[in-house]
């Protein structure tokens, strides 16, 4: 067994040493072609963060009729959805930006599951998209889409004059 892994370890190292010696086939990506990628992630994610911003959410998902629990199950997975569609935009853009919507992500997650947690258990989803959207109102941290929409502003800037 040992031996077995020790041998794996060799070929390892060997195909490390071969493949840093020979030249590598990819296509070389001009800046102004990695530029445009950046760009396009920035964009990308500037889409990503609007559609899982609180007010934005709830006014596209809401349904008629459906209890607070399915609706933080809508509101929770349309999030998830939106954020595993874009996750590849973090090649391209500052681990900042990156961070900046991944904590969004996770607050609003979190701001869901908490709200729903508060309600009765016959209480509506409009009863907890009212409870949402009256918390965005109300709180700093319920604009915090603005403030990532910022950071991924001043992130592309510094990285086009940079």
């Amino acid at each position: 067994m040992i031996g077995g892994a020790v041998l794996l370890l060799v070929i390892f190292v060997a195909y490390g040493l071969f493949a840093k010696n020979k030249k590598d086939p990819a296509i070389p990506i001009s800046d102004n072609n990695a530029r445009q990628m950046q760009m396009l992630a920035y964009e990308r994610l500037t889409i990503l963060v609007d559609r899982i911003a609180l007010p934005n959410l709830i006014s596209r998902v809401s349904l008629a009729g459906v209890s607070a629990q399915e609706m933080q199950a809508l509101l929770t997975q349309n999030i998830k959805e939106e954020f595993s569609h874009n996750i590849t935009q973090q090649l391209y853009v500052s681990a900042d930006a990156w961070s900046a919507v991944k904590n969004l992500k996770e607050q609003n997650l979190l701001i869901i599951n908490q709200y729903a947690k508060t309600l009765p258990s016959q209480a509506t989803g409009l009863d907890l998209n009212k409870n949402l959207l009256e918390y965005c109102m109300q709180n700093k941290k319920g604009a915090l889409h603005e403030v990532v929409n910022e950071v991924l502003n001043f992130e592309l800037k510094k990285s086009l004059l940079g």
